[in-house]
């Protein structure tokens, strides 16, 4: 079932999610929305907070291409991660972000290269996953949601401005 995304400024955005103590179908049945909510609004990844509920649950899905230009997210791609926590992190890369939660917003967001991820599988299992790609922006900006935090709080306070003055405009417009 494709839920509601929760769009910025809502206050929901700012809660710090709750650890999941229960793995159970009510889990699974919020990852597998979860999932199709993403593939529905284009995402790459997605906070549980952003369909407005505060457990510790996200979903990443990095595209594949597959020919000419044509992209693909196959569900078993999908990474779940519960109750995650960057164990280790290192260096510094900017890249490009956007969030489906402040559709239509893109800048360039300062994060650390290299990270090292504990989690929770679906089933309760405990992981641990590296990245220093593209992977590991996704993983610190959902992350991020968790903890009450939107990508935008990362800029300068002149961008900050900016962008805030422009949401507004927006917001009045639709």
């Amino acid at each position: 079932m494709v839920r509601e995304i929760v769009v910025y400024p809502d206050k929901r955005l700012k809660l710090i999610s709750k650890e999941v103590e229960v793995f159970n179908g009510a889990l699974h049945d919020l990852l597998d929305d979860m999932y199709e909510t993403m593939r529905a609004k284009n995402g790459v990844g997605l906070a549980a907070i952003q369909v407005g509920v505060d457990q510790r649950v996200l979903i990443i899905n990095v595209p594949l291409e597959i020919e000419d230009g044509e992209h693909d997210q196959p569900k078993e791609n999908t990474l779940e991660m519960i109750n995650p926590v960057i164990v280790e992190k290192d260096g510094t890369e900017k890249f490009q972000e956007g969030c489906l939660s402040i559709p239509g917003v893109y800048e360039d967001v300062e994060r650390a290269k290299h990270v090292k991820v504990e989690y929770f599988d679906r089933e309760g299992n405990k992981q641990a996953i590296e990245d220093d790609g593209f992977l590991a922006v996704a993983m610190q900006h959902e992350i991020d949601h968790l903890d009450g935090k939107v990508f935008i709080e990362k800029l300068s306070y002149i961008k900050r401005k900016k962008f805030e003055k422009e949401w507004k405009k927006r917001q009045k417009e639709s």
